[in-house]
């Protein structure tokens, strides 16, 4: 269970973290593994205040907003290299979960300003949005928890042209720059794997 706030805060299992030791050791290894193993990072942050403030009249919810652009460059990662996927989040809870899982299936069944249901229905595997808690222990969703972090603090860094963090998740956030953001053809993340919203 590689869960991010309780490696941060040295909970149970990771209580041996708090000797310096130990952590040096597993932090070099799990920054090891950030870098070897083998992923593409799609990320969006969006600025709800300004998204509010722009867009009177139009309320798509911000969550669901920010599922939608995920999914689109999803797609097109898929497309791009001929494979077919699956899509899957983490719960937040019941009303919240069955919301989600209806846009989900909406941008499905509809496609978007960008992209037509065609290409939705040709290279995602479901109609349906796969929602689970925590507890679970998906890998996938345990990767995408540690790097979550790191990703919207460096995605946020940059819009206000800062440096990356010097902490962990900057180290983090180093190496999902370095290789691990989706690119264009010519190497450009933002667009394709980093999003800033609105």
């Amino acid at each position: 269970m590689l869960h991010r706030k309780k490696l941060v805060n040295q909970r149970h299992p990771f209580e041996r973290l708090k000797d310096e030791n130990i952590r040096v050791s597993f932090n070099k290894e799990l920054l090891n593994l950030l870098q070897v193993i083998e992923y593409s990072v799609i990320t969006a942050v969006i600025d709800k205040l300004e998204h509010n403030q722009r867009y009177k009249a139009w309320r798509f919810d911000p969550y669901h907003y920010c599922l939608q652009v995920i999914v689109e460059r999803y797609v097109l990662w898929l497309r791009q290299n001929e494979f077919v996927g699956d899509v899957i989040a983490e719960s937040r809870g019941g009303k919240e979960d069955r919301r989600l899982k209806d846009s989900f299936h909406r941008l499905y069944s509809n496609g978007s300003d960008y992209l037509e249901s065609l290409l939705f229905a040709q290279y995602l595997t479901s109609c349906q949005l796969k929602v689970k808690p925590k507890s679970t222990n998906i890998a996938g969703l345990q990767l995408a928890d540690l790097i979550a972090h790191p990703s919207y603090k460096a995605t946020l860094a940059l819009h206000i042209g800062q440096e990356l963090p010097s902490t962990f998740g900057g180290e983090i956030a180093k190496i999902l720059e370095s290789s691990k953001y989706n690119r264009s053809p010519d190497g450009t993340i933002d667009g394709w794997g980093r999003k800033w919203l609105p």
